[in-house]
């Protein structure tokens, strides 16, 4: 009875127990360190499938997404350009119609001198000999910068700034110029060159370079007398010694557009004017 109830309480022969006991003690109780390795790789590519599988599946669904919002994009961008383009037709007509009144008018009230009124307001379109004049930024200039270029310890970038245009505009109308545009834009008593950043402004509306200026006036006696000028001898100046380019040449016919749009400001007709026989009513600037 004794050996039966020995077996009974001990199942596991010592030995077992003693070997159990010594791979607990040395952490080796359990699956063994290589199939555990497998699995922990197995669950690790698990996991990584999955994270794959659910990017996969949010790509898809995504995808219709920004498709619908790159259309709705274009669709607002072309309507937006439609109704820029429906309103600069609009308002390139109201300044034709009103650059024609304001032609009749000067007809009008100008007597013998409309002609000369409305080529001294810049109202109307002039062709005749001239010369054409380009200034472009230096090559390798810079989109920094400004300041006078006298000024002490200025690093200057080579960029045609909005003073060395009205330089050589001021320039232009000394030598004898009658009519004078920069890049298409007419000039007039009333135009203003400014500066916005790095762009320069003709009447508020920016340019970029290369500046093309066309004057009116006796085409080789214009361009000499500018060279010769001061303003001319700036502009060498500028291409010397900072690298901006200048090229000027006598042309037969040159073609100035008439300005934008006119302001009047002084100018009225004078009273009991029209019923005068060839009295001067072209009084006043415009």
């Amino acid at each position: 009875m004794s050996l039966l109830t020995n077996v009974m309480d001990h199942s596991l022969d010592d030995g077992y127990a003693e070997a159990a006991a010594r791979k607990a003690a040395a952490g080796t109780r359990g699956l063994p360190r290589t199939l555990r390795a497998k699995l922990g790789l197995a669950a690790g590519l698990v996991l990584a499938a999955v994270v794959v599988t659910v990017g996969a599946a949010q790509a898809r669904i995504s995808a219709p997404t920004l498709a619908k919002e790159r259309e709705e994009l274009i669709h607002r961008i072309q309507k937006g350009t439609s109704e820029a383009d429906k309103l600069q037709k609009r308002v390139d007509a109201t300044r034709d119609a009103v650059s024609r009144m304001q032609r009749e008018a000067l007809n009008q009230h100008g007597g013998d001198k409309a002609e000369l009124l409305a080529l001294l307001s810049g109202s109307t379109e002039v062709t005749g000999p001239g010369v054409k004049l380009v200034v472009d930024d230096a090559k390798d200039a810079q989109s920094s910068g400004g300041g006078p270029r006298e000024s002490s310890g200025f690093s200057d970038t080579g960029r045609v700034r909005d003073r060395d245009m009205q330089r050589v505009v001021n320039g232009l109308w000394e030598s004898g110029a009658e009519a004078i545009s920069v890049n298409g834009q007419r000039l007039t008593s009333l135009s203003a060159i400014r500066a916005a950043g790095d762009a320069i402004l003709v009447d508020n509306k920016p340019l970029v370079p290369p500046y093309t200026v066309l004057a009116v006036g006796d085409g080789q006696r214009l361009s000499t007398a500018f060279q010769d000028s001061a303003d001319g001898q700036y502009l060498h100046v500028l291409h010397e010694n900072y690298g901006v380019g200048t090229r000027i040449s006598a042309e037969s016919e040159v073609t100035l557009p008439p300005a934008p749009s006119l302001t009047v400001r002084t100018a009225k007709p004078q009273a009991g004017a029209a019923k005068a026989d060839g009295a001067d009513t072209g009084k006043g600037t415009s």
